[in-house]
C-alpha cells in the first residue's frame, strides 16, 4: 500500500466592500489594520505564502510557500480584493498553484468556488447556473487554466448542483463524511449504508446525477479536521504531522497493492487566524513527513487521475459541512449559532430568507422584460457577465454588447442594460451565506448582505420604479433582532442602509469637498466614479475657504452621468456646508455664463468676510446647503479631519515641546531621586518623544545613533513610551530598508544602516514584527549571499567585508546562514 497525504484549505471571507462605492471602506474593529480582509491578510494569507521552518535553536532555517503544498481554494471575491491590495500575496498564490502543477503532474492544487458564497441547494436553479459559471470563469481569468475540482460553499449540496458543476467539466469535489449516505462496488447491487459519518475517507468515490454524468466525490477525514480546527492540534508541527500519519489503515491481507489517501479539510484561515503561528505548524509537518517519508503530498487532481474511483456513493441532498441540520442553518431557527444572550434565537433567518427571495422573484419578469428588448438571451447575458465584472474597460464592455445582440445599445439603453446586470449581481450578492450565519439579524454580516439588496432596490427604483421596495421592507418587518432596541430588518434598513446610499450628487460633493484640502487632477477616480472637472474657482478669506464650480460624474460600472454645479463653504475646523444643482446634460454658453455670474456674486461677499450672506446665496443658488462633512465617504472623512485637526496638534505639539525643553534638566533630577513627576509635565516628555523617535524612524535615511540617542533620553528621564506605536514604526523602516537592499545588494552604506536598525530591534520598547524584513532578507540569503560568499572565499576584501555585515543582519533578523 502506498500512501498518499493531501491538506485541503478553503480560504474564504465574505465580500465586504461598500455596494455603491465597490470598495471596502474603514472598519475600526480591524485596528490596527484598514480593514478585516486586510487584518487577515497580514495573519495568514500572507504568511502561508512564506511560512518558517525554524531550526532547533530557534532561528529561520527555510521560507516555504504553504500553497504550493497542499490543496487550496480562494473565494473569487476575497481574490478581486487581493489583486488589487495586496498584489505580492496575489502572485504568490498564483506562484504556488503553477509550481503545483510542475509538481504533480500537471495538476495544479488550486480549486475554483461558485462566485460570492451563496448556499447553492437554496438557490433556484438559474442562481446555481450564474453561480458556478461566474467561479469558474474567475478561475480562468486568474490562474490561466480550467478548474479540475470545485469547493462548494459550506460543503452544501444537492444533486443539482453537483450536474451543474459536472456539465461544466468539473471533475470532483469535497464532501464532508456525515454526507454520505450509502456505497458500493461499481458493478456491484449490494450498498452499504455509511450514515453518520461511516465512510472510508481514503479513497475516492464516484457519485451518478440525474443527467446520467458523475463526477468524483472525495470526503475528508472529519475527526483530524475537527482536532486541528477546533483541539489545538496545530500547537506542535511535529504532532500534526504524526497525526496525520497515524490515519493511514493497516495493510490488511490481500490489500498490499491498495493506496489509500488521508486528507483533511478546514478553514484556510486555521492556519494563522484563528491560531496564531498555525502555518508555521503546517509548514513543519508537511516537511517532517516528506524529510521522513511517511508519505506522499498530492493533491486531489493528481491522486484521482491515477486512481479512479472503484465505489459509488450516494450522498444525503441538503447537507453541509457546518450544519448538522443540513443546510437549516441558512434558513430557520436550527440551533446552530455563534452565541447570543439568554433567550436569544435565530427565529429571524426564515423571514430574513423569504424577503430576499420575494425581492429576487419579483424583479424576474421585470427584468426578463427589460433586458429581453436589449439581449438577445437575458439569462445567457448575466451568465456571461463575469467577463465584465473581471475586466471592466469599455473595449471588453463593447466586445460582450457584441456578443448578446446588443452592439447597437447606445446612450440611455446601454446605461440601462448594464444597470439592469448590476441589478443581477447585487442580487446574488445579498445572498451571500455568512448573513445567516451568526447569531442575531443586526450583524455586521447580516447588514451588510442588507447593503446589497439596498443597492438592487435603488437600481430597480430606477429602472422600473413602482413599489418593490415597498413589499421588500413589508417583508422584511417579520424578521427581528434579538436586540430589543435594533428592532425588526426594516428598522436596521432604514438605520443603516438608507443612509449609505450613494448617488451621482453625493460623488460630486465629495470630490469637491476633498478638493478643497488637496489638488486633484481635472479627471480623477472616486472609487468606481469618473470625475471631471470642468470649470471652477476656489477662494480663501482667513480660515474660511469656498469652491464653486461644475463637474461631469460618471460611474464606471454603468455608464451613468450628469453634469451639475456645486458649492462648498468651509468655516475652519469641522463647520463645512455644500450643496449640488444638477445641471444640463452638456456644456452650453448660457450655463458657463451662469455659474461665472454666481461665482462673482458669491466671492464679493467671501472675500468681505460677510460669510452669513454667502451661506444665504449658496443656499438659494443650489436648492439648500444639504451636504456636510458627515456626507463624505468614511476614508476620506477620517482623512479630512485629520487634516483640519494637523494645525490643532502642532499648536498643541509646540507647547509641550516648550515644557519639555524647559523642565528637563529638573525631570532628570527627579529620575534620578527616584520621585515621580508631575502628570502634565511626564506627558509633555512623553508626548514629545515618541514623536521625536516616529519621525526619526520614518525618514528614509534613517539615523540609527539619533534613534538611540533618544531612547537614552527616554531613559534618563524615565519616560513610558508608545511601544506599539513605535515597534510599529520601527518594522515599516526596517522592512523598507531591507527591501531597498534588495535592490542594490552591494550598497554598503545601507547595508551598515539595515544592520544597525535591525540592532535597535531587541532594545526596549521595541516589539517589531520582523516578517517583512525577513521575508526580503532571505531572498537575498538565496540570491546575492552566495555570490558574495563566493567572492569572498577567494580572498576580496570588499566581499569579506559584506558577508561579515550581511550575517549580522541575518542573526538579527533571526535567519540561520550557515
Amino acid at each position: 500500500m502506498s500512501r498518499y497525504l493531501c491538506i485541503h484549505g478553503h480560504f474564504y471571507q465574505p465580500p465586504r466592500e461598500n455596494p455603491w462605492l465597490e470598495s471596502i471602506e474603514l472598519q475600526d474593529s480591524a485596528y490596527p489594520y484598514h480593514d478585516w480582509n486586510e487584518r487577515i491578510t497580514a495573519e495568514c494569507y500572507g504568511p502561508n505564502a512564506v511560512s518558517r521552518i525554524l531550526d532547533g535553536e530557534e532561528r529561520i532555517d527555510r521560507i516555504v510557500n504553504n500553497y504550493a503544498s497542499i490543496s487550496f481554494n480562494f473565494g473569487p471575491t476575497l481574490l478581486a480584493w487581493m489583486a488589487e491590495a495586496k498584489p505580492e500575496v496575489y502572485q504568490a498564490i498564483l506562484e504556488a498553484d503553477e509550481r503545483s502543477r510542475l509538481r504533480f503532474g500537471g495538476h495544479g492544487s488550486a480549486l475554483a468556488q461558485p462566485y460570492n458564497h451563496l448556499i447553492l441547494p437554496l438557490a433556484n436553479a438559474r442562481d446555481k447556473r450564474t453561480q458556478i459559471v461566474w467561479g469558474l470563469a474567475d478561475f480562468e481569468h486568474r490562474f490561466g487554466r480550467r478548474a479540475e475540482g470545485a469547493w462548494l460553499p459550506e460543503a452544501a449540496v444537492d444533486l443539482e448542483s453537483l450536474d451543474l458543476l459536472a456539465a461544466e467539466g468539473v471533475l470532483f469535489t469535497i464532501l464532508e463524511p456525515g454526507q454520505a449516505h450509502r456505497v458500493r462496488l461499481k458493478g456491484t447491487d449490494a450498498w452499504e449504508d455509511v450514515s453518520g459519518g461511516r465512510i472510508d475517507t481514503t479513497v475516492p468515490y464516484r457519485i451518478e446525477l440525474p443527467s446520467g454524468r458523475s463526477m468524483a466525490l472525495f470526503f475528508y477525514d472529519g475527526s483530524t479536521s475537527r482536532a486541528v480546527a477546533f483541539e489545538g492540534l496545530l500547537s506542535s508541527g511535529e504532532r500534526f504531522a504524526r497525526r496525520l500519519v497515524s490515519r493511514f489503515p493497516e495493510e490488511a491481507a490481500g490489500d498490499a497493492d491498495t493506496d489509500r489517501l488521508v486528507h483533511i479539510a478546514t478553514d484556510g484561515e486555521t492556519y494563522g487566524h484563528h491560531h496564531r503561528h498555525g502555518e508555521m505548524a503546517l509548514s513543519y509537518a508537511l516537511h517532517e513527513i516528506e524529510s521522513n517519508g511517511w508519505a506522499t503530498l498530492t493533491n486531489y487532481g493528481a491522486y484521482l487521475a491515477s486512481h479512479p474511483p472503484t465505489r459509488e456513493v450516494e450522498i444525503w441532498e441538503d447537507s453541509s459541512w457546518s450544519c448538522v441540520h443540513g443546510v437549516e442553518r441558512w434558513r430557520s431557527d436550527c440551533g446552530c449559532h455563534t452565541g447570543g444572550g439568554p433567550g436569544w434565537t435565530q427565529a429571524w433567518r426564515a423571514p430574513l430568507r423569504d424577503a430576499l427571495d420575494g425581492l429576487r422573484d419579483d424583479l424576474i419578469p421585470l427584468y426578463e422584460a427589460e433586458a429581453g428588448r436589449l439581449f438577445a438571451d437575458p439569462w445567457t447575458a448575466r451568465d456571461d457577465y463575469a467577463a465584465v465584472v473581471l475586466d471592466r474597460s469599455p473595449a471588453t464592455v463593447d466586445a460582450f454588447l457584441e456578443r448578446h445582440g446588443a452592439a447597437g445599445v447606445k446612450g440611455a439603453d446601454r446605461v440601462r442594460a448594464l444597470e439592469l446586470l448590476e441589478m443581477q449581481r447585487h442580487a446574488m450578492l445579498m445572498y451571500t451565506s455568512c448573513g445567516w450565519f451568526f447569531n442575531d439579524l443586526a450583524g455586521l454580516e447580516t447588514i451588510q448582505i442588507l447593503q446589497y439588496a439596498g443597492r438592487v432596490v435603488q437600481l430597480a427604483g430606477r429602472l422600473f420604479g413602482g413599489e418593490v421596495e415597498e413589499s421588500f421592507l413589508l417583508r422584511l418587518e417579520k424578521a427581528r433582532s434579538n436586540e430589543p432596541a435594533a428592532g425588526t430588518g426594516r428598522d436596521l434598513y432604514d438605520r443603516h442602509v438608507r443612509p449609505s446610499r450613494v448617488d451621482l450628487p453625493q460623488v460630486a460633493v465629495h470630490s469637491a469637498v476633498t478638493a478643497l484640502f488637496e489638488n486633484q487632477p481635472a479627471i480623477h477616480r472616486v472609487f468606481c466614479y469618473t470625475v471631471e472637472k470642468r470649470q471652477g474657482q476656489t477662494s480663501q478669506a482667513g480660515r474660511a475657504r469656498l469652491s464653486i464650480g461644475r463637474m461631469r460624474v460618471e460611474s464606471s460600472l454603468t455608464g451613468d452621468a450628469e453634469l451639475m454645479s456645486y458649492g462648498v463653504l468651509h468655516f475652519g475646523d469641522h463647520n463645512l456646508s455644500a450643496g449640488v444643482r444638477r445641471g444640463p446634460g452638456s456644456q452650453g454658453t448660457e450655463e458657463d455664463a451662469r455659474l461665472i455670474a454666481l461665482i462673482a456674486e458669491i466671492v464679493q461677499p467671501f472675500e468681505h468676510g460677510d460669510l452669513a450672506q454667502v451661506v444665504r446665496l449658496l443656499d438659494r443658488s443650489f436648492d439648500g446647503l444639504s451636504y456636510s462633512l458627515r456626507s463624505l465617504f468614511r476614508d476620506e472623512q477620517r482623512r479630512v479631519i485629520g487634516l483640519v485637526l494637523d494645525s490643532t496638534l502642532k499648536d498643541a505639539e509646540g507647547e509641550l515641546r516648550e515644557m519639555y525643553v524647559q523642565h528637563a534638566p529638573l525631570l532628570r533630577y527627579l529620575h534620578s531621586l527616584g520621585t515621580p513627576p508631575p502628570g502634565a509635565l511626564r506627558a509633555a516628555v512623553e508626548h514629545v518623544l515618541d514623536v521625536d523617535l516616529k519621525r526619526a524612524l520614518a525618514d528614509p535615511r534613517v539615523d540609527p545613533g539619533e534613534v538611540q540617542k533618544l531612547l537614552d533620553e527616554a531613559a534618563g528621564l524615565g519616560a513610558t513610551l508608545d511601544g506599539g506605536g513605535l515597534s510599529y514604526a520601527l518594522e515599516r523602516s526596517l522592512g523598507a530598508l531591507v527591501e531597498s537592499l534588495t535592490r542594490t545588494p552591494e550598497d554598503m552604506t545601507l547595508l551598515r544602516r539595515a544592520d544597525r536598525v535591525a540592532g535597535l530591534a531587541r532594545r526596549p520598547p521595541f516589539k517589531p514584527d520582523l516578517w517583512s524584513a525577513q521575508n526580503r532578507c532571505y531572498a537575498m540569503l538565496e540570491i546575492a549571499y552566495p555570490v558574495m560568499k563566493e567572492e569572498a572565499d577567494a580572498g576580496e576584501d570588499l566581499a569579506m567585508e559584506w558577508t561579515g555585515l550581511f550575517r549580522s543582519l541575518a542573526g538579527k533578523l533571526g535567519l540561520r546562514v550557515e
